[in-house]
């Protein structure tokens, strides 16, 4: 499965936080890009593993949503 992820810089943590937007809450971080990278791997395995427990599987969405960059 694949799922879109936003991966921001926070210069108080000195690190990268990264967020699913199609899995509410499911969040995650790392010092490093890489380490961000494998750790929201993790947390979307964990949330689909404890979503599927409780009953309430995980159905993708179709959705046409782009996120980039515009520079002005």
């Amino acid at each position: 499965m694949k799922f879109k992820v936003i991966f921001t810089f926070d210069p108080e943590y000195e690190g990268y936080v990264a967020e699913v937007p199609e899995l509410l809450g499911c969040a995650s971080q790392g010092k490093t890009l890489d380490e961000a990278i494998e750790n929201i791997k993790d947390a979307i395995k964990g949330y689909l593993h404890v979503q599927a427990k409780h009953s309430n599987p995980y159905v993708p969405k179709d959705s046409q949503t782009f996120i980039g960059e515009v520079v002005v």
